[in-house]
């Protein structure tokens, strides 16, 4: 312990200085429109990824300029952890506990974050591109930058997108002396344009990756409108209808091209069409209107406050967002989800967390049932079945029962552990049903239990009181 804290120590004086001669000179870069990364100052900080987790939260804590840090095996590149995927991560109240005291690794094999590494030779420009055409989610996370002699360093998007400015302007100076003097060759005046091209694509992207995240709240209104007009076009499709009654019932013996008409378009059965072609838009609506509905209510849940809610609303809204794995697909007929709600009060909890772990159940749940997953006997009827009902006054249990291959006793006593998983690194972390039993046991004082037989289905059965006690607060 004693080496691993002088190490660190070491490690905090260089970047102390380098964020000092970052911060300070930084401004003070002549740039060009050909300039590389290797004319950006970045972070060289690191640490040994079998280090304890504990020592990189200190280094964040006492190195508050740095973006992220650069992540070693035996001094050799492993790989880099920004301080925004850290410290979100590391908010949440059941990740402390789990990984401060184990190696770095862990975490980072959880996360398993997306890595832009860019050679220092790279130009700023092109760099620039490369970044922001990342996704949405990762547009803002910091770059490693790679140099001829193996070493890594790590350079915050703004201070690329600043650099990128600086040679912005000075391409636009550079052309309007251009369209000025007219003596720069033409060769260097295509040179310019294309990083112009390139910056203002740039900034494009980066406005699209600030505002994507809104987009579904626009999808609303446009939405409720459609679902609004519903009414009126019933309304106009029944007087057209009207009409057409009384033009067959005083002229029931219409001219030829009319009747070659009616016939083209069977108008005896455009009545019965319509109806059904309205009735399928309404109900594609309310689809729509409740997946944003769910989205909305699963967003305005705070995790941090606990609330009394109704359990069962908590449940259905977490079905919404599962139906799409519930219905109809190449690999089977849909899963059968059988409700069995009892009158429950209404009980205080903290309901963002509870979502995550029907969540949690539910999807595993379905994972089971799903033909793909299925090797060894093809699941005939998958069902999955939800039983609410209340213990004693004072107590709510629900149960999530599914009819699939079933557990076996030895791997059930493992099922709650962190990290253990029957499934391959690419479909689970081994996470989900060991912070799911964190959630009802810590948070909320309540009960998590599994029973499974073999071949018959499992069934996890989740036991909370109706109140919170106040020391139920972490």
């Amino acid at each position: 312990m004693e080496v691993i804290c002088f190490a660190i120590t070491k490690i905090l004086v260089i970047s102390e200085d380098k964020a000092m001669h970052i911060v300070k000179n930084f401004a003070e870069l002549n740039l060009e429109s050909q300039s590389t990364l290797q004319d950006l100052p970045f972070w060289e900080i690191s640490i040994e990824i079998d280090s304890p987790g504990e020592n990189l939260t200190r280094l964040f804590q006492e190195e508050t300029l740095i973006p992220g840090i650069i992540l070693t095996k035996d001094n050799n590149y492993a790989g880099m952890i920004s301080r925004r995927q850290y410290f979100e991560f590391m908010s949440r109240r059941y990740s402390l506990g789990l990984f401060s005291a184990r190696p770095i690794k862990n975490l980072y094999n959880l996360l398993q974050p997306e890595i832009l590494v860019v050679s220092d030779d790279r130009l700023i420009t092109e760099a620039t591109q490369m970044a922001l055409e990342r996704s949405p989610q990762l547009v803002y996370e910091p770059i490693v930058i790679k140099t001829k002699s193996e070493k890594h360093g790590i350079l915050d998007l703004q201070q690329l997108l600043l650099a990128q400015s600086q040679i912005h302007f000075l391409t636009l100076a550079q052309l309007q002396q251009t369209q000025e003097k007219f003596q720069i060759a033409e060769t260097a005046l295509e040179n310019l344009q294309h990083n112009y091209t390139q910056l203002a694509q740039a900034e494009k992207m980066a406005i699209f990756g600030q505002y994507v995240t809104d987009v579904i709240n626009e999808i609303n209104t446009p939405v409720n409108w459609i679902g609004g007009q519903f009414i009126h076009l019933n309304r106009y499709i029944q007087d057209l209808i009207e009409i057409i009654h009384l033009y067959e019932k005083h002229y029931p013996v219409p001219v030829v091209a009319i009747q070659t008409a009616i016939k083209k378009i069977e108008l005896s059965s455009l009545p019965i069409n319509l109806s059904n072609l309205l009735n399928s838009l309404k109900e594609r609506t309310k689809n729509i209107q409740q997946i944003i509905r769910s989205f909305r209510n699963i967003s305005n849940l705070e995790d941090s406050e606990k609330k009394t809610v109704d359990i069962h609303e908590i449940i259905d809204m977490t079905l919404i967002l599962l139906q799409n794995r519930l219905k109809t697909n190449p690999n089977n007929e849909g899963i059968t989800v059988v409700k069995n709600y009892n009158k429950l009060p209404l009980v205080e909890c903290y309901p963002g967390q509870l979502n995550q772990v029907f969540l949690n159940i539910l999807s595993n749940a379905i994972e089971v049932l799903d033909k793909s997953d299925i090797t060894e006997k093809t699941i005939e009827n998958p069902q999955i079945s939800l039983r609410t009902e209340i213990l004693d006054d004072d107590k709510v249990q629900i149960s999530i029962t599914d009819n699939g291959m079933g557990i076996s006793q030895s791997l059930q006593k493992k099922i709650f552990d962190p990290f253990f998983t029957t499934k391959s690194a690419e479909k689970s972390t081994g996470m989900g049903l060991a912070i799911s039993h964190q959630i009802i046991t810590e948070k909320h004082r309540g009960k998590l239990d599994c029973n499974s037989t073999p071949g018959e289905g499992t069934e996890f059965i989740i036991t909370i009181p109706v109140s919170q006690p106040k020391i139920a607060q972490i």
